[in-house]
């Protein structure tokens, strides 16, 4: 398996931060995503979020389902290689 890259370990930990700060868990987040018409395995969203490689639309879908309307980025070029 390829190694994750500096911006999808960002993009992954900025999911599981918002999850965490929900207190949700992957089959909360299917439930989630079902309620806009999202249908996905809780299996199957662990091992894409899991894999960090997923897509911005994937990042927007989680977004939409966990109720995250807003979400500040503060990027530093030295963090990301």
């Amino acid at each position: 398996m390829a190694e994750k890259s500096e911006w999808e370990k960002k993009a992954l930990t900025l999911l599981k931060v918002e999850l965490t700060r929900r207190n949700l868990s992957y089959d909360d987040l299917r439930q989630a995503l079902e309620q806009i018409g999202i249908k996905k395995t809780t299996s199957n969203i662990t091992k894409t979020i899991n894999l960090g490689k997923f897509s911005f639309a994937f990042f927007l879908q989680c977004a939409e389902a966990i109720g995250l309307n807003s979400l500040a980025l503060n990027l530093n070029k030295s963090d990301i290689a």
